[in-house]
């Protein structure tokens, strides 16, 4: 008989089975320690260094703009796993000529598809604010950087093409190298750029478009050369020039890649459309919407590594079909991210108003934001569950179970539900704010329900073992 689902976790956490909550500890610092340098403290500088303008506008245009670069970042993400897993399988079988032209049709593949990205964003940045529904002043500030960051996004698609090969021969260290020499380029520019310090001009957020091309400029450079000029690498004979002549490579590549890109482009829509929903509200609303979201996004750090690790103990443990270490280690690792994730949230709860000055040179968004805060941090926990479980179905091979889920949930319920919210008339702007925001998270609570009841069955194991999920 199934215990109760209190019962269940409270059981789970403290049992014998899974691993040891130490070994989980070592297993999450080296992943929490890269989300940190690599993802997260480039753009919180970024955002610090706009802010030292003290011009609202200026900041709300940076915030709402990167939601719509971390979309295309994501299906840029997804390809790159397709050519991991279409290079691996090829390096794994030592067929090493044959991964070199996967990679070399992978590469041009991406490339086209970073290109097209690259010119909607160019050719249709004023389309784009207008389709945001901005304010006037931001889509004036926008459009010239948009057409920037465009060529980073051209840099960045070739960038992952490579990355994708690397990782698939098992070097990984080559990627985390040149994404720090990325991210110290980046930091550099960026400071140098926008404030107009050591003699360059001040270009302020123009500076940090720039800033972002010679960031994927140099990480793809290097990727580059580093490809080309290992000598025991010459095995791959990756010929960039030879162009497409392996279709059936770019089946492949398609057919491995087009589950991710779903399942990474439906969350990462699911902000721009958050952000379109909140953008009539005007530019303290969307600054508002920025710094929260960063704050919260930066809190979150211990849940993104742990997702990462419950993923890969998932992973094994499924091989060797221990099912009770499978569900004991989901219970301890979500135990862990949960205390680690709201203990930053309460840091930062008693400290909110300072926090947001920092971004808030002249106060025009602190005390909407403020207000905000504590009911969101609150329904973060519903994010940080959905993203473990998503986890841990996906070390399970269940990834077009979490795809299904989130487009499902995020064009079934918060894409309607969100839009009737933005055109009902609030007399407290502030309420509204929440409850357009809170949306998102309550949609969290959807997929938990659908994760936590594939879980409790039987079905995870059965059809992942079949191949049908």
């Amino acid at each position: 008989m199934k215990k109760g689902m209190l019962d269940s976790f409270f059981s789970g956490i403290f049992d014998n089975h899974g691993e040891s909550y130490g070994r989980i500890v070592r297993y999450f610092i080296p992943e929490f320690i890269s989300a940190f340098l690599l993802y997260s403290l480039p753009l919180f500088l970024d955002a610090y260094f706009i802010s030292q303008l003290a011009h609202t506008p200026t900041y709300a245009t940076l915030g709402a703009t990167n939601n719509l670069i971390h979309f295309i970042i994501k299906i840029a993400e997804a390809f790159s796993v397709g050519t991991v897993i279409l290079c691996g399988q090829l390096n794994g079988a030592h067929a090493y000529k044959q991964a070199g032209k996967s990679l070399r049709d992978a590469f041009w593949v991406t490339m086209i598809v970073g290109a097209f990205f690259s010119s909607c964003l160019y050719f249709g940045a004023y389309h784009i604010y207008i389709f945001y529904g901005v304010p006037k002043e931001i889509a004036l500030l926008g459009i010239p950087f948009l057409r920037v960051r465009a060529i980073s996004v051209l840099f960045m698609f070739m960038y992952m093409a490579l990355i994708g090969f690397l990782r698939g021969i098992k070097n990984t260290r080559a990627p985390m190298y040149t994404f720090i020499a990325g991210s110290v380029v980046f930091v550099a520019c960026d400071y140098f750029l926008i404030l107009g310090k050591f003699g360059f001009p001040r270009l302020e957020l123009q500076g940090s478009a720039i800033a972002s091309v010679m960031q994927y400029a140099v990480m793809f450079s290097t990727a580059y050369m580093y490809v080309v000029s290992r000598a025991d690498y010459r095995k791959y004979a990756f010929n960039l020039f030879e162009g497409i002549t392996q279709l059936s490579y770019i089946r492949e590549l398609l057919t491995l890649s087009w589950p991710v890109i779903l399942d990474k482009a439906t969350m990462a829509s699911a902000y721009i459309w958050l952000q379109k929903m909140i953008n009539p509200m005007g530019t303290c609303a969307i600054a508002s919407f920025c710094v929260v979201k960063d704050i919260e996004r930066f809190a979150f750090l211990p849940a993104i590594a742990c997702a990462q690790v419950i993923t890969f103990l998932v992973s094994n443990d499924f091989g060797m079909q221990n099912w009770l270490n499978i569900k004991s280690n989901i219970k301890k690792v979500s135990l862990m991210a949960a205390v680690m994730v709201f203990s930053i949230l309460m840091v930062f709860y008693f400290h909110i108003e300072t926090i947001i000055r920092v971004f808030d040179r002249k106060g025009e968004f602190t005390d909407l934001a403020a207000q905000a805060f504590p009911f969101l941090s609150v329904l973060v926990f519903f994010d940080l569950i959905q993203l473990l479980l998503s986890g841990a179905l996906r070390g399970a091979g269940n990834v077009r179970i979490v795809m299904y889920v989130r487009m499902l949930v995020c064009f079934g319920y918060f894409v309607p539900f969100s839009y009737l919210l933005s055109v009902t008339n609030f007399q407290d702007q502030s309420l509204k704010f929440i409850l357009i925001y809170g949306s998102f998270y309550l949609g969290n609570v959807l997929m938990n329900i659908a994760y936590i009841t594939r879980l409790r069955s039987e079905q995870w194991k059965v059809s992942s073992i079949k191949g049908n999920v």
